[in-house]
């Protein structure tokens, strides 16, 4: 990278830069599967116990999705091609945007190739120059950016606090939005949304709701923290999904009112300007959409690993358990460096459970992220509380 600083050229100096990460323990390296997506996964050549993954309810490998893939390829062939409004719009791509729209009774949904992509258009076609967004502080990364490119100001009221959040909207310009994570990706909470929802009624903003951990695994059917808050989302709500998580496939989605919606579709600059999914990816999630709606059991076991789990650990030692309901359930440690480690060694044991650092968390407050499927067995939370005993 290459930097102007006066009239003189300067060049970054990575190679510094890479040896301050490594000796704050901050430094990320990849891992290598050579297995299905699961509770038990083969992990650079070792067999794991893996209690990191997003595959909240199990349906990454179940055969049931795969089938429908493959009938979609065999039907449809493998890419796309082109954008949705080009010709990469593919029956199994409309057929699923009705079906989330009628599973979340809501008037449109639209698809995107990922949760980033649906956060950065959503945010852009609604909001410009001279208008204002309100985000929790402890929002997804996807957030941030996706209001930093809009041009819009963006205003962070601390996580959750919704006098700051009120004092903001009082004094913001322009259109409002009220940005945030419905399940909060690293502390496993909910948003409150009972608040919000009367916060943008009382200042006419938009209201955008993350649920990437909530769809799926929350609610009545798994509608989100909407349905499991009893609240039905007004005109000025809109939702966005992912697919890759709790579904078990790949992409992304926003749901709405028809004239936003209609709008995302003539602005939105992440689904006008890239290649359309597989349309076998869309079949594969209209396969895993009837799952999430029949299969409350999914549900229901993901809530008792999380009660066992509490049970099992909250009374440990130099582990801050955070209070979460939900499959997220973060150990905070503080420091990085012995958050490392503890994962390191985790890993010895068959485990692999992630450290999460700054700047993913704020200084102080590293962690070890557990998060829970509806296929972990009994032995595999066994496994996991043995192991962290040893540690503390």
């Amino acid at each position: 990278m290459v930097r102007i600083e006066g009239d003189a050229i300067t060049k970054h100096d990575w190679t510094q830069w890479l040896a301050r990460q490594d000796d704050a323990g901050l430094t990320r390296r990849l891992k290598v599967a050579d297995s299905p997506q699961g509770p038990r996964m083969r992990i650079d050549g070792r067999e794991r116990r893996v209690f990191c993954s997003n595959d909240y309810l199990g349906l990454a490998n179940d055969p049931r999705l795969a089938e429908a893939m493959h009938r979609g390829v065999e039907r449809y062939g493998v890419g796309a091609g082109a954008a949705h409004l080009i010709n990469g719009h593919f029956t199994p791509h409309q057929r699923l945007e009705e079906e989330l729209a009628a599973w979340l009774a809501t008037d449109a949904a639209r698809l995107f190739s990922t949760g980033y992509m649906a956060n950065l258009g959503v945010v852009g076609a609604l909001m410009g120059r001279g208008d204002t967004v309100l985000a929790d502080r402890l929002n997804h990364a996807s957030l941030v950016d996706a209001v930093q490119l809009s041009g819009a100001r963006l205003s962070r009221y601390r996580h959750g606090d919704m006098e700051d959040l009120e004092r903001r909207l009082s004094t913001a310009r322009g259109e409002r939005m009220i940005l945030t994570d419905g399940v909060f990706s690293m502390d496993g909470d909910l948003a409150p949304l009972n608040d919000l929802v009367v916060l943008a009624d009382r200042y006419d903003a938009w209201l955008v709701v993350d649920e990437a951990h909530a769809f799926g695994v929350l609610g009545d059917e798994g509608r989100g923290s909407f349905a499991a808050a009893g609240i039905v989302p007004g005109a000025r709500v809109l939702r966005v999904g992912t697919l890759g998580k709790a579904f078990g496939t790949a992409g992304a989605f926003v749901a709405g009112a028809a004239e936003p919606m209609a709008v995302l579709l003539q602005r939105a600059r992440t689904y006008l300007f890239t290649t359309a999914q597989p349309p076998a990816v869309a079949e594969a999630s209209r396969a895993a959409l009837s799952i999430v709606r029949e299969e409350g059991w999914r549900r229901g076991r993901l809530r008792e690993l999380v009660g066992m789990f509490r049970d099992g650990v909250e009374a440990m030692p130099g582990l801050d358990l955070m209070p979460s309901s939900t499959p997220i359930q973060p150990l905070v440690v503080g420091d990085s460096a012995r958050a490392v480690a503890m994962a390191e060694r985790l890993g010895e044991l068959g485990l692999m459970v992630p450290a999460i650092r700054p700047p993913t968390v704020p200084q102080g407050s590293a962690r070890l992220r557990v998060t829970f499927s509806a296929t972990h067995t009994d032995g595999d939370l066994e496994a996991l509380i043995v192991a962290l005993a040893e540690l503390v």
